[in-house]
């Protein structure tokens, strides 16, 4: 067989390949494909039975991602991505036309909500609860901001701060 023969054999095959795999992506509903339905912030989201305080951090944050973003009238993703630096909140503000307090706001709000729903999953204590909804409404926006994204570190630094007394930290926030 010939180079020439080869290379038309291994184009034919590679053509046969690509119909093949285009027929099967078409039997399988391919041509129908539409993205995943983004959730609504504003509706509830039970809490998973939270494990220990990484489960416990990670569910506070959406929470609060959920309630500021519901606030705003924005999905929690889109929110997201624009707490991280200053330039991204800048450009949101601008997109959406919100000013500076009522993002401020809204965090402090979607604080609030994470705190309410912590509580009611019982993955913190009331005896925390109602300082922490004060404290919230009085710290900086950069602060807020800060432990939404950070509720892990916040909490990881709290257990190595509290060394043997961590266990003592989760029954508290249970």
């Amino acid at each position: 067989m010939s180079a020439a023969s080869r290379a038309r054999l291994l184009v034919g095959g590679a053509v046969v390949a690509a119909a093949a795999l285009a027929a099967v992506y078409l039997a399988t509903g391919g041509s129908s494909y539409s993205p995943a339905q983004t959730r609504s912030p504003c509706e509830d989201r039970p809490w998973r039975d939270p494990e220990g305080i990484q489960a416990i951090a990670e569910q506070f944050s959406l929470s609060a991602l959920d309630g500021a973003a519901c606030e705003l009238g924005v999905t929690r993703e889109t929110l997201a991505r624009a707490l991280p630096t200053p330039r991204s909140r800048d450009r949101f503000t601008r997109r959406y036309g919100i000013s500076d307090a009522e993002l401020a706001g809204a965090i402090r709000a979607g604080l609030v909500r994470a705190i309410d729903d912590a509580e009611r999953a019982g993955a913190l204590s009331p005896v925390f609860a109602e300082p922490l909804r004060e404290t919230v409404q009085q710290i900086p926006t950069d602060e807020a901001i800060e432990l939404i994204q950070g509720a892990r570190t916040l909490l990881d630094n709290a257990q190595t701060f509290l060394g043997p007394a961590r266990g003592l930290l989760e029954r508290l926030l249970r």
